[in-house]
């Protein structure tokens, strides 16, 4: 029997789903998390075979400790993984000290984590990127700007979302974030006017893709965090072949195998300078872990499948039987309204309206509301027309 320890597994809320699939396919789950017991939902409790709850999951030598006494209870460890971001540095430590080898190790991170080592291997897959520069004084960050010119973009190095993250349009706005810029890494890079798509996909232990999808992002994630606004994107009914394409060519250049994976791609909404036409693909980072949210169960929607069940049998198999290619796909529309908008349309009237294409319907945990808004709907629609105006139904203010 293999043994595979989930990290946090009561976060986000939808991942008990990763640990009853695991569980079904004869795997003995074991969570570690800072949740007490009785607290976890009955599901995620029914799913894992023991946990162990550490009063920090900050605190490197607890949950190390913790790794320890599992392996001495049930023996040699197969699998160690979150699924978060937050977390993949902490699981490649756990795993390189522990010598679990399904997944990446510290010496992998850098090109994964670091934005600016990225360009390397979207460089070796072909495809092209934004110009960049680390920050360092005024004056040489100065000498970038005016080779690529304001607006420029900033954000640490090695991040999570777009917390941190700025748009630059003047030299006041430059002095003013050199002035107030954290102590640690950041990278700069040219304003790239274009539209935010994924690419994502479960890759099998060969490297191969076994599920693929995507979303659009409506507005930018940097915006929705900076000036609190809503928040809508929708999974796309059918990946685009450019996208594909740039997904399939950035796995094989990054070397990816057995992850659940989102890597994000610009589409050039116009011609730019130095960088190509409009409709050009430009990459933009790579998430070695799902994409965040409600995403895997509006992939799950969208495409009329499992992806839970399918990266389970990823992890117990190598492969899964579960197919959605001859399963009916749908737009599947995430739309998160910010409290304290006046909205045309309250909640029964949405109710009312979409019906039995409401698929979810829930307030979003504050620990996401930053990026997702603060209440969420999430609906099935057929055509790009529907998707257009569910949009505009529910944002429309007074």
């Amino acid at each position: 029997m293999q043994n595979f320890i989930f990290i946090s597994p009561n976060f986000p809320t939808n991942y008990w789903k990763f640990c009853s699939e695991l569980q079904k396919n004869g795997i003995r789950v074991l969570g570690i998390g800072d949740c007490p017991y009785d607290q976890l939902m009955p599901e995620l409790r029914g799913s894992l075979t023991e946990y162990f709850k550490v009063s920090s999951l900050e605190n490197y030598d607890e949950v190390y400790r913790a790794v320890a006494f599992l392996i001495y209870k049930h023996g040699r460890i197969d699998w160690l993984e979150s699924n978060n971001e937050y977390w993949l540095e902490r699981d490649a430590a756990l795993r390189t000290a522990f010598n679990i080898t399904t997944g990446f190790h510290t010496d992998d991170m850098v090109p994964v984590k670091y934005k600016s080592a990225m360009k390397a291997n979207y460089d070796k897959a072909g495809i092209k990127t934004a110009r960049w520069h680390i920050v360092d004084d005024y004056d040489r960050c100065k000498a970038f700007i005016e080779t690529v010119g304001y607006p420029v973009i900033v954000k640490p190095d090695n991040g999570v979302g777009a917390s941190h993250t700025y748009k630059l349009s003047s030299d006041e706005d430059l002095a003013g974030f050199l002035s107030e810029k954290p102590d640690e890494p950041y990278i700069m890079e040219e304003f790239v006017r274009g539209t935010v798509h994924s690419y994502d996909a479960i890759i099998d232990p060969n490297g191969t893709p076994i599920f693929e999808t995507g979303n659009v992002t409506i507005d930018s994630i940097m915006d929705i965090v900076n000036t609190n606004g809503n928040s809508c994107y929708y999974i796309e009914k059918d990946l685009p072949e450019g996208i594909r394409d740039a997904g399939r060519r950035t796995v094989k250049a990054f070397g990816v195998h057995s992850r659940f994976i989102h890597f994000e791609f610009f589409v050039l909404d116009e011609d730019q300078k130095n960088l190509g036409k409009k409709g050009d693909i430009l990459g933009l980072e790579v998430n070695m872990r799902p994409s965040g949210g409600f995403s895997a169960d509006m992939f799950n929607f969208a495409n009329s499948t499992d992806v839970y069940k399918i990266w389970a049998d990823m992890v117990a198999y190598g492969s899964t039987l579960v197919s959605s290619n001859d399963k009916e796909h749908y737009f599947c529309c995430y739309c998160g309204r910010r409290d304290g908008k006046n909205f045309v349309m309250d909640h029964d009237a949405i109710m009312q309206k979409y019906g039995d294409r409401i698929k979810m319907v829930q307030r979003i945990p504050k620990a996401l509301s930053g990026a997702m808004a603060d209440m969420m709907y999430l609906v099935n629609v057929k055509t790009p027309e529907e998707k257009d105006e569910y949009y505009r139904s529910l944002l429309e203010t007074y």
